[in-house]
């Protein structure tokens, strides 16, 4: 094999093997209660589609209302957001049989 294609070869790799870290930092332990009906796992990657959306529509509601009102603040906005989005995701947990727990 060609010294271009090894180098290809190793890229693609090391692109996979990067692809599969994730970012746990940030995200809650989820601790059973009760009979969970899915995996942790499931659990948490449907939690957080349902997070994102909820930050992703109360952002929305932010700036409809800062329209409105004409002041806008866009740290206040993202802080709304992201605790619209943890009540989200935590409500998501507890209804599929977890409890979130996080770091902070």
């Amino acid at each position: 094999m060609k010294a271009s294609g090894l180098v290809v070869v190793s890229v693609a790799s090391m692109a996979a093997l990067l692809a599969g870290c994730v970012d746990r930092a940030n995200s809650p332990v989820l601790y059973p209660v009760g009979t969970p009906t899915n995996p942790s796992f499931v659990a948490h990657a449907m939690c957080m589609g349902e997070g994102n959306a909820a930050y992703d529509e109360s952002m929305r509601l932010y700036k409809e209302r800062s329209q409105i009102s004409g002041q806008y603040d866009e740290d206040e906005g993202k802080a709304v957001s992201r605790s619209a989005a943890r009540r989200a995701y935590t409500a998501c947990a507890s209804s599929e049989g977890y409890r979130a727990v996080y770091d902070q």
